[in-house]
């Protein structure tokens, strides 16, 4: 397997997101402008890894999209506070835009003054809904980990390590990623 150090390489700017059309509840979406290292950018990878793969560092704080001939779409991401997080392969079996949202049991269990109010779940593009405008499904076989690469209505929180765990982009760029991220699409978590 890759190791992190030989991952990590220098980049070259590239193009930003593109423009995402939103309900109407989840317009009230505060406007970031994002380090240089976490905007989305074209970077170099080993030339081993294969083109269609996602690959996340999140003691980095970022996610890469392989394109292949040794080049990554890279972005910046936020993840779950410490022991919270995914670790290893999964691939992608569910996408889903403005997807609805349900705090697992855990959370409610480990949090609830934060997760108890919203036992019932929250529609997708409601203001509160952690999941923002886009959602990739993390599953190992056909188990779901309950792990989800998702948008985030808190876009200021990119370059973070707080939440309960999933990997979190700007609206803007997992709408960019899920338009080219197949169901089956194999996902490596260090």
């Amino acid at each position: 397997m890759i190791g992190r150090r030989e991952f990590l390489l220098s980049a070259t700017l590239a193009t930003a997101a593109t423009a995402l059309p939103m309900p109407a509840a989840a317009a009230t979406q505060k406007t970031v402008r994002l380090p240089r290292k976490f905007r989305p950018q074209i970077v170099s990878v080993p030339e081993t890894l294969p083109e269609g793969e996602i690959h996340v560092m999140p003691d980095e704080h970022l996610l890469f999209w392989t394109l292949g001939a040794g080049k990554a779409r890279r972005y910046g991401i936020a993840v779950g506070a410490p022991g919270r997080n995914f670790k290893g392969v999964a691939h992608v079996r569910r996408k889903a835009e403005w997807p609805s949202w349900t705090p697992t049991a855990d959370m409610i269990r480990q949090e609830p003054n934060v997760y108890a109010k919203w036992k019932n779940g929250l529609p997708g593009g409601h203001e509160k809904n952690p999941l923002g405008a886009r959602a990739l499904y993390l599953y190992q076989g056909n188990r779901d980990t309950l792990y989800r690469i998702h948008g985030t209505p808190q876009p200021w929180t990119i370059g973070r390590s707080f939440s309960s765990g999933c990997i979190r982009l700007q609206n803007e760029h997992v709408v960019e990623l899920y338009d080219h991220v197949p169901l089956g699409t194999k996902v490596v978590v260090y």
